[in-house]
C-alpha cells in the first residue's frame, strides 16, 4: 500500500497538473504507478498533455518529495484520502475541481449524515458571535451529530470551532497549509482538541506555507464539505464571500444572517441575501427548514407516543380505551373497561400528571399523546 501511496501523492505533486487533469490520467492509464511507467510517447497521446507536463511527470524529483512526504505522514500518524477511496468525502466527489487527495490528523468523520460549514469575517463583531454560538447551541440540541466545518482562522472560523466543541459537536478544520504547522500558531491548542472528535483536513503536503492563493483552495474544501454554508457575518469582499460563491456553484444551500444596512461587516451578508444566493437566517428553525431537516427532539416526540411508561397494568388499560375513543366520561371510562369507579380516579388523575390526558369540564377525559 505504501508504494501505491507514494505514487498518489506523486500526481498531486506535478506541476501543472490539476485535480481534473490527474482524475483523466488515472482513468487513461488505468492506475497511480502506470502514469510514472508510461512511455513519454504514451502520455503525450492522452488529451491535455504536451511536453512541458510529460517532462514533470518523469523529473526524479517528484518522486523523491513524494517518499519524503510518504515518511512525513506515516511518522505523524497522518491519513490520506484518496479521491477513488471509499473513505473520500462523498460530497466531495460531486465537485469536478475537488482534490485527488486529503491529508487527515483527527477522527476519519468527513461522511457524516448531516455536515454544516460555517464562516465569516476575522474581524467578528460580539453580536456575530453571540449569532454564531446560539446557532450551534441549537444544532448540538436537535441535531446531535451533526459535524461543524471551518477553517480555524480568526473570528467567525475559531467561534464556530469552539461552539462546537462546547456543545459535544464534531469540528473540522480545513487547513490552507501542510500538517506540519498551524495557522495561526494561537489556535494550536484548540486544533489539538479538535483532533479527538473531528480534525484537521487539507489538500497540501507538509512544508506547504499558508500563502494567499491556498485560502482560496481550502474555501472550495470547506464549500464541498457541507450540506449547507452559513455565512455569519462578512463585509462586502472576503473569503467567506467566496467561499459563498462557491458553495452556491455546487449547488450547496447557502444561508446567511442579515445585519444592519450601515453596517460594513453586515454587507456580505445583506448582499448575499439581497441577490438569492443565500437564504436569510436568525437561527436553528430556518436552517431546519431550509435543508427540511427532522429534529431530534421531534423523533423523540413521536417516539414518546409510541412507547409509554406506564406505572400499572390498570394504567395502560384506561389510557388504551382513551386512544381509542379520544375523548370520554369518567363513567363512560368505567363501563369500557370495567374497572370501579375509584380505580378510574385515581389512575385518571395519575395519567394527568404525566401529560398523557386531559381532565375536561363535565368529569370527561381527552387523549394527549
Amino acid at each position: 500500500m505504501s508504494d501505491r501511496l507514494k505514487y498518489q501523492i506523486a500526481i498531486s505533486l506535478v506541476k501543472g497538473i490539476g485535480p481534473k487533469l490527474a482524475r483523466n490520467l488515472v482513468a487513461y492509464v488505468g492506475d497511480e504507478q502506470a502514469i510514472f511507467s508510461e512511455s513519454s510517447r504514451a502520455l503525450m497521446a492522452i488529451p491535455g498533455i504536451g511536453k512541458s507536463l510529460v517532462s514533470a511527470i518523469k523529473s526524479r524529483d517528484v518522486l523523491d518529495r513524494a517518499e519524503e512526504e510518504l515518511e512525513f505522514i506515516t511518522r505523524h500518524n497522518i491519513h490520506t484520502l484518496y479521491f477513488n477511496d471509499d473513505s473520500y468525502p462523498k460530497r466531495l466527489t460531486m465537485c469536478d475541481d475537488a482534490p485527488i487527495i486529503l491529508y487527515v490528523k483527527g477522527q476519519l468523520q468527513l461522511n457524516q449524515n448531516k455536515v454544516i460549514g460555517v464562516v465569516g469575517t476575522r474581524k467578528a463583531s460580539d453580536e456575530a458571535r453571540i449569532n454564531c454560538e446560539k446557532l450551534i447551541e441549537g444544532i448540538a440540541k436537535r441535531y446531535p451529530k451533526t459535524c461543524i466545518v471551518s477553517g480555524l482562522a480568526y473570528g467567525i472560523d475559531v467561534c464556530a470551532h469552539q461552539a462546537a466543541l462546547k456543545f459535544g459537536l464534531p469540528t473540522w478544520g480545513v487547513m490552507a497549509h501542510g500538517l506540519d504547522r498551524i495557522y495561526p500558531p494561537l489556535h494550536r491548542n484548540i486544533a489539538k482538541e479538535m483532533l479527538v472528535n473531528g480534525g484537521l483536513v487539507t489538500e497540501f503536503t507538509s512544508g506547504t506555507n499558508p500563502d494567499k492563493p491556498n485560502f482560496v483552495k481550502r474555501n472550495r474544501i470547506v464549500a464541498g464539505l457541507v450540506d449547507a454554508l452559513v455565512m455569519v457575518e462578512s463585509g462586502i469582499k472576503g473569503g467567506a464571500i467566496i467561499t459563498a460563491r462557491i458553495a452556491e456553484s455546487y449547488n450547496r444551500d447557502v444561508l446567511a444572517f442579515p445585519g444592519s444596512a450601515h453596517d460594513d461587516l453586515a454587507k456580505g451578508g445583506n448582499y448575499l441575501i439581497k441577490k438569492n444566493i443565500a437564504a436569510l437566517i436568525e437561527g436553528v428553525d430556518d436552517l431546519e427548514y431550509a435543508l427540511a431537516w427532522e429534529s431530534v427532539a421531534k423523533d423523540q416526540a413521536v417516539q414518546s407516543t409510541l412507547f409509554v411508561d406506564f406505572k400499572s397494568a390498570d394504567e395502560e388499560l384506561l389510557y388504551n380505551v382513551l386512544k381509542e375513543n379520544k375523548e370520554l366520561t369518567a363513567n363512560e371510562l368505567c363501563i369500557k373497561s370495567g374497572l370501579a369507579v375509584s380505580k378510574v380516579s385515581a389512575n385518571m388523575l395519575a395519567l394527568e400528571f404525566n401529560g398523557l390526558v386531559k381532565c375536561l369540564p363535565g368529569n370527561a377525559f381527552r387523549i394527549l399523546k
